[in-house]
């Protein structure tokens, strides 16, 4: 059985099942990105995503889907394992088979699915099934147990606590409750969620008004067992690609390269571009590990994997394009080989890679911990990911602490999170030996990064064109208009927004026109502090990836602007000067890019 099958099978069975008494029949949702409205997390990590406001009542599924319950194939990302690559089992990229009631039915019906779908859909024999057994003054699933034995006295159940039969939520705060879990030969393939609580940020846990069903099942896996294969590379998902893997390479590097790949090639076609911060920073760490081990093959050889790539999954995917692949691979190949060299060179002069030197060659050259570890074999063997990233916050820390003396303690907000902000390489600045030594440092509108006096007042400028710039476009495009991103050079500004259309150039001239309009009623730039609540209530914009503060700044540009924000500002508005938008595009669904400069 071919993974197009499976998939086929897994939706057909599944828009067969339900009706009125359960809520209606399964609407087939196509994958969302796999970049998530929620912003707690930098990627789309299970097919419930999408789906969170419909467990809590703040969407209705009915008026959506003409039925509480939907089916669907979801694109999904984690990183959390990446150390763990190049094994029989783990993977970033994979697709996750899902099934979803928001109130339809519940766990009777849930378990009787999975099983008739993997008994008699996929022929498949089931060796055991766990639920959970109690924990934390949350009852056992008595219930889950009792519905499995009456479907099949014989099957084996196992109770287990919660770290592995409790799941959920998928970001800071959401949806979650005690799973069942099916196993096949052995492996774990299919999660089944009853998401009775709400999960609070404190980890508190809330009775949901409506309990409901989500359920994960890995394609890759259920692929391997159906098919009769030792590991998920062996199956038609990942087997055409490992084929192409230079021969001569370690099992487990060409595993990586298989995965890693995939991962780039699904990141690229959501828009993901690579750079130094969030999801760019982590497609360009797949990248470069991808570039490292085959530094020494044809060129070409890349092109015919993400080729393969495309001829795999096009018919699901039909917006993987081999081209747009290609192109920006290769660019992201080009820049990073020269260093790429220079870095190797200084990492077979070491004698020993412990966490000290390893975060001077990402410093200065820009190798990831992962090349690093790979490369450096036994020489790195008493290096780990923790005291890497021990060092990295130390630097963090000591930046911070400079950015709030060089901004007169305006208190650049900055999330040290992890998942939020990843490691930063050096700007390429640094790398061509810049005078410019200190790190960009994040400020609630994106980074600015210089020592110079001149340019940190063009930066300035620039920081306060951004905000007369967000209330603009909101003013002429609508309250849909949301700040989803900046990043500050002393040369330009680049503003990332939402919006759901292409914006036309008439609509981008009168937006530059209403900026210039401000700068010229030369309006003071006022600052108050106040508490979050208050400020938010008082109508000020806040970036909505960002956590802040209880005490916040907020930076009234007139009447015309009003924003949580850490700053710098220029005094007046005239003192910006002149605001040039140089270009305006798309950079994934839902979200376009301007680039703008003043003078």
């Amino acid at each position: 059985m071919t993974h197009s099958e499976i998939r086929e099978k897994f939706l057909k069975f599944f828009s067969a099942k339900g009706g009125p008494a359960t809520g209606g029949e399964h609407r087939i949702v196509p994958s969302s990105s796999l970049l998530p409205t929620d912003p707690s997390v930098l990627f789309t990590t299970a097919g419930m995503q999408q789906f969170k406001d419909y467990y809590t009542g703040k969407a209705n599924a009915m008026k959506d889907f003409g039925s509480l319950n939907t089916v669907s194939i979801q694109k999904s990302m984690r990183t959390s394992d990446i150390d763990e690559v190049g094994d029989e089992s783990h993977l970033t990229f994979f697709e996750m088979l899902g099934n979803f009631s928001f109130g339809g039915y519940w766990k009777k019906e849930a378990i009787s699915y999975a099983h008739e779908f993997i008994t008699k859909e996929m022929g498949l024999k089931i060796d055991c099934v766990s639920v959970f057994g109690g924990e934390d003054n949350i009852s056992a699933d008595d219930e889950s147990e009792q519905i499995w034995k009456s479907i099949d006295s014989s099957i084996e159940v196992k109770r287990m606590g919660r770290s592995d039969n409790f799941w959920g939520p998928t970001g800071d705060e959401g949806p979650c409750g005690p799973t069942t879990e099916i196993y096949v030969n052995g492996v774990e393939i299919w999660n089944v969620v009853f998401n009775e609580y709400y999960c609070n940020k404190d980890k508190s846990l809330t009775k949901l008004e409506k309990p409901g069903i989500d359920t994960g099942m890995g394609l890759e896996r259920l692929a391997m067992v159906v098919q009769g294969k030792k590991n998920i590379f062996e199956t038609d998902l990942f087997e055409p690609i490992f084929k192409l893997t230079p021969s001569d390479l370690d099992i487990k590097i060409k595993r990586i390269i298989s995965d890693h790949s995939r991962s780039v090639a699904f990141l690229l076609s959501c828009g993901v571009r690579p750079s130094n911060k969030e999801q760019g920073y982590v497609l360009r760490r797949l990248m470069r590990r991808v570039i490292n081990h085959l530094s020494g093959s044809d060129t070409t050889l890349t092109h015919d994997i993400f080729a393969k790539i495309v001829e795999i999954y096009g018919q699901s995917y039909p917006n993987l394009n081999t081209n747009t692949l290609i192109y920006e691979f290769d660019h992201e190949k080009e820049k990073f080989d020269k260093t790429l060299r220079h870095g190797l060179k200084e990492l077979e002069r070491l004698s020993e890679v412990d966490a000290q030197s390893a975060f001077r060659l990402y410093e200065s050259f820009g190798l990831p911990f992962e090349i690093i570890k790979d490369v450096a074999g036994e020489k790195a063997k008493s290096l780990t990911r923790e005291a890497f990233d021990e060092k990295f916050k130390k630097h963090q820390e000591k930046s911070r602490a400079g950015a709030e003396k060089k901004f007169g303690g305006h208190g650049l907000l900055m999330d040290t999170g992890e998942l939020k902000v990843p490691i930063l390489p050096p700007t390429e600045k640094q790398n061509r030996g810049s005078s410019i030594s200190q790190p960009n440092q994040k400020s609630d509108l994106g980074e600015i990064g210089t020592e110079n006096e001149e340019e940190l007042k063009k930066a300035t400028r620039l920081h306060t064109a951004t905000h007369l710039l967000h209330a603009s476009l909101r003013k002429i495009l609508g309250t849909e208009v949301h700040q989803a991103g900046s990043d500050i050079t002393p040369e330009r500004l680049r503003f990332d927004f939402t919006f759901s259309r292409k914006v036309t150039p008439e609509e981008i001239k009168q937006v530059e026109d209403l900026v210039n309009e401000a700068i010229q009623k030369d309006y003071p730039v006022t600052k108050e502090e106040m508490s979050y609540e208050d400020a938010i209530k008082s109508g000020a914009m806040a970036f909505f990836k960002l956590k802040y503060p209880p005490r916040v700044n907020v930076y009234s540009v007139g009447d015309f602007s009003k924003e949580l924000c850490g700053g710098p500002h220029v005094s007046h508005s005239a003192e910006i000067g002149k605001l040039k938008i140089t270009k305006e595009e798309a950079v994934s669904a839902g979200v376009r890019r301007i680039r703008a400069t003043v003078d």
